[in-house]
């Protein structure tokens, strides 16, 4: 009886060791998996970061071509009030849930042209007649009167109003050829005019939907989860811009098994952006 009572306590003492090895490794390996799991929210983060500045981008360049404006003069540090920030989370049960900030986006600029158009008073539209005429006469002292002029004229005006084309030459002989300055074509409507801020809006969240698609293969999303983007604007905006009556929190998702479907090749990228869900709160 003592000999049995002996070996299982000799047998409980060499079962410890290999217990606490194994209980070491089995913790070792989830806070690799933690940290692994981390490592590629962060990346996602700064994905999602780099879509809403890609919005800003296209919606910039989209004013740009609008107002005919040199890109120095509308820089993306004038539009945007701040930078993107993004913040990812695991939530048991759910699946990945990312907090994005979206800048707001100044409108003052295109609100100020607008303005200026309803008001009738037409600073480019004269200026760019007077410069056809003046290029088209070739006569220098109309030209030197000119120059008075723009010389008092915003140089945003100005540089809406440049105009490309061959300037006046003068032939071997002397006189004055007579050639007609090209001017660039007016650029078609954009309801970017009517309502910038929707625009960006739509911009950003295209945007944030490719993003969702090309760049969540790495975060371990199972098909009963759902990766969600909670895309809202910050407090701050331009004192001159108006207000963004309708900013509200978009939150745009979509299931694992859809984005599973579409990494499988099941579906394809068309189908899989039709499967993502808006919702504005």
């Amino acid at each position: 009886m003592k000999r049995l009572a002996i070996m299982v306590i000799v047998g409980t003492v060499a079962a410890g060791p290999a217990a606490a090895q194994s209980s070491s490794a089995a913790i070792q390996t989830a806070s690799r998996a933690a940290a692994e799991q981390r490592y590629q929210i962060g990346q996602m983060e700064r994905v999602l970061e780099g879509a809403v500045e890609h919005g800003m981008t296209v919606t910039r360049d989209r004013v740009q071509a609008l107002i005919q404006m040199p890109a120095d003069l509308l820089s993306a540090d004038l539009l945007v009030s701040d930078n993107a920030h993004a913040r990812g989370f695991r939530l048991d049960g759910y699946g990945l849930f990312f907090d994005v900030t979206v800048p707001s986006f100044d409108t003052s600029t295109t609100w100020s042209l607008r303005t200026l158009d309803q008001n009738d008073l037409g600073l480019d539209s004269a200026l760019r007649t007077l410069q056809t005429h003046v290029k088209t006469a070739g006569d220098p002292s109309l030209e030197q009167a000119l120059k008075r002029i723009e010389l008092q004229v915003n140089p945003a005006v100005l540089a809406r109003t440049s105009l490309t084309g061959v300037t006046g030459a003068r032939m071997a002989t002397g006189s004055a050829a007579a050639t007609a300055a090209a001017e660039k074509p007016a650029p078609a409507d954009d309801p970017i005019l009517s309502d910038p801020n929707e625009a960006y809006r739509s911009e950003v969240t295209q945007a944030l939907k490719d993003a969702m698609l090309a760049h969540s293969s790495s975060l371990g999303i199972a098909p009963t989860e759902w990766l969600t983007i909670a895309a809202k604007g910050n407090d701050d905006r331009p004192r001159l811009a108006p207000a963004d009556n309708n900013a509200r929190t978009r939150l745009i998702r979509l299931r694992g098994s859809d984005l599973a479907d579409f990494l499988a090749g099941k579906i394809s990228r068309e189908e899989a952006l039709r499967r993502i869900e808006v919702l504005v709160f």
